[in-house]
Order: structure tokens, then C-alpha cells, then sequence
């Protein structure tokens, strides 16, 4: 069975390691395999370029006829159903204040939503009502499809996804982690360990990307710890909590403050002191009284704004090529958290 061409069952079956069975039955919305396999499938065609070349072309489920005549109406502001990723966190919260701010501004209605577990957006709304959408973090591919058969203009904060290209909202997460490395570097610190699942997001794998090559830039040695870099960074408290102590570097450079948050907690009941035995650094300056010795500030609420400016670009543009958007943030050192052993 042909799909998109040279693109198959197949090849789509070999990258991702599941059965031309599952692969078939994902693609055309059929019952027979989990809601997470159905994901990575979707991803690997939209890597694979299946999505790309026609956009109309969705699994049979998300291919329902709806009246696509453009209409005034809604922003729609749409948050993962994830726990931490809403307009209550010290990191997500401050963006849809932006989002809020500028939409205010602007005079445009809009309606927050977090991403249904089950049912399709569209159950929920009425496309016909809807101007645009704008995604807060990370958003299921299942999701993003469903949107993309609408040719609704979606701007995504802070996520991508092969199989659904659209204008994008980043920090500049590569520049920013890469400027912080070589500060540390100059102040003499030359041990360091990167903690955080760095495919839980793309920013996460950018900043540990750039964390690399910081180091190779100065040829600083760096060999990897995998527990601190997989899925298992998930649990900071409980992998900081049981991590040897002679494996702890001169510093823990942690993907975000929230993470260098439970590390701290974890290595001062242990009576492991900080920054003494190891310093800790963070990003996205979410918290002011953590003792870190680095972090980024990101401008959480320009992130929201410029999305709500990119969309309505869009919603008049809509033809253009897609625009990914990088805003620098300002790397602070705190210097009373400092201290280099062997200095």
C-alpha cells in the first residue's frame, strides 16, 4: 500500500519499530492500537514528509466536512492537557498574560481552552467561529491535524511537530544556553552535567544541544550521564534524591529553574551543600530566591504578545511561508552563588 508517494507503510513501519499493521490502522483513524503508538506514528509520517505535500490529506477520523467559509469570530488560546502546563505556572502563566494583554489590546474576543483528553476540538467549537488558534507548549499531533483540516491559522509557544507546520514562537533557546556556558566557562568552571529529559520538548533538546557545543567550542570534555538526560529526569526529586554523590559535577546545568528547583531541594536534604559542592543553574528566571548561580530571563509575556501579532499576520497573510520566531533573553549570573573549587 502506497502512501504520499515513495512514502509507505513500510518505511513508516521500519522507523518507528511497530507493525505495517499499526501503522495502517493509525493512519486511517482505526481502533487497534494506543492512543501514545498512534502519536509516534503520526509524527513519523509527518517526518517522512506525508502531511507535506497535501494538507487536506488527514486520517480518515479527523477527515469530517465542515464549512470552511472564513467568518469573524474567536481567538481560541488552547493549553496541553498536561499537569504544570497552564495559565497557573510560574513559566506558562506570565505568556498567557502576554497573549491576553495584546489580544485586549487589539480588541479581539478569545476563549482559553485546555486540549480535550478524548474528543476533538472541534466538538467543542464551531470552526466556522473561530479566527485563529494559538497553542501554549506542547499540543498531540492527533490535535494539530484535526486543526490543520480546518485551515484555521494556528501560531504555536514554544512547540513544534513535523507532521503540523506552522508559524512558530520560540525563545532563543541555542544562542541563549550557548552565551550562559561560556560565561561559566570564563569564571573557571570546566566540570559540568546537563540535567533534563531532552526529548520531553524541543526547547529542552535545543538548550542541550547548545550546552554541547558550548563546551566542544572551548574544548571542554563532557561524557554523559543517560539517567540525566532521559526520561528518568522526569522525577528530579527522586533521581537527585539517590544520585551519587562523586558523580556530582563542579555544575548541574538543569534544562529549566524548575527542574534546578527539585534538584536544590533534593542535594540540601541531603546535606550536600550548594554552590560549594556542586552549583546549580536554571532557565527561564521563574524563581528569585532559588541559590542559583546562572539562569536565562526569559520574556515570558513578549512571547505571548508577538504570538498574538503573528496571528493576525497570519489571518491576513495566510499564504506566506510559515516564520519561526526566536526572542532572545538576557543571561544573569548570580555571582553570590558562585564558587569554583579549584580556582
Amino acid at each position: 500500500m502506497a502512501i504520499r508517494g515513495r512514502v509507505t507503510v513500510q518505511k513508516i513501519a521500519d522507523m518507528t519499530g511497530v507493525s505495517k499493521y499499526a501503522v495502517s490502522r493509525a493512519l486511517s483513524g482505526k481502533s487497534g492500537v494506543s492512543a501514545k503508538t498512534r502519536e509516534m506514528i503520526l509524527r513519523a509520517a509527518g517526518q517522512l514528509g506525508y502531511f507535506s505535500d497535501d494538507p487536506g490529506k488527514l486520517p480518515a477520523d479527523l477527515a469530517d466536512d465542515y464549512n470552511r467559509n472564513k467568518v469573524t469570530g474567536t481567538i481560541v488560546v488552547l493549553f496541553p492537557n498536561v499537569r504544570y502546563q497552564n495559565n497557573e505556572s510560574v513559566y506558562w502563566g506570565p505568556i498567557f498574560d502576554g497573549i491576553k494583554s495584546r489580544l485586549n489590546q487589539r480588541g479581539l474576543d478569545f476563549l482559553s481552552l485546555t486540549e480535550p483528553s478524548r474528543d476533538n476540538v472541534f466538538s467543542l467549537l464551531n470552526p466556522n467561529a473561530v479566527q485563529g488558534i494559538i497553542t501554549v507548549g506542547s499540543i498531540s499531533t492527533t490535535i494539530l491535524l484535526e486543526m490543520h483540516r480546518f485551515q484555521i491559522p494556528v501560531v504555536m509557544v514554544d512547540h513544534e511537530d513535523p507532521a503540523f507546520r506552522c508559524d512558530t514562537i520560540f525563545t532563543d533557546n541555542f544562542s541563549c544556553m550557548r552565551d550562559l556556558i561560556a560565561k561559566l566557562i570564563s569564571r573557571g568552571y570546566r566540570d559540568f552535567q546537563f540535567l533534563g529529559d531532552i526529548g520531553d520538548a524541543p526547547s529542552f533538546f535545543e538548550r542541550y544541544i547548545a550546552f554541547k557545543t558550548g563546551l566542544e567550542q572551548h574544548g571542554i570534555p563532557y561524557q554523559p550521564l543517560p539517567q540525566l538526560i532521559g526520561p528518568e529526569a522526569k522525577d528530579v526529586g527522586s533521581l537527585m534524591a539517590a544520585f551519587p554523590e562523586d558523580d556530582l559535577p563542579e555544575v548541574l546545568v538543569c534544562v529549566n529553574d524548575s527542574h534546578a528547583q527539585f534538584a536544590i531541594e533534593a542535594l540540601e536534604n541531603r546535606d550536600i551543600h550548594i554552590p560549594q559542592r556542586c552549583a546549580v543553574t536554571g532557565f527561564d528566571n521563574a524563581f528569585e530566591n532559588l541559590p542559583l548561580l546562572a539562569t536565562v530571563d526569559v520574556n515570558k509575556e513578549l512571547l505571548g504578545m508577538r504570538a498574538v501579532d503573528q496571528i493576525v499576520w497570519r489571518m491576513n497573510n495566510r499564504d506566506t511561508s510559515f516564520e519561526k520566531k526566536l526572542i532572545y533573553g538576557d543571561v544573569i549570573i548570580r555571582d553570590q552563588f558562585a564558587y569554583v573549587p579549584n580556582a
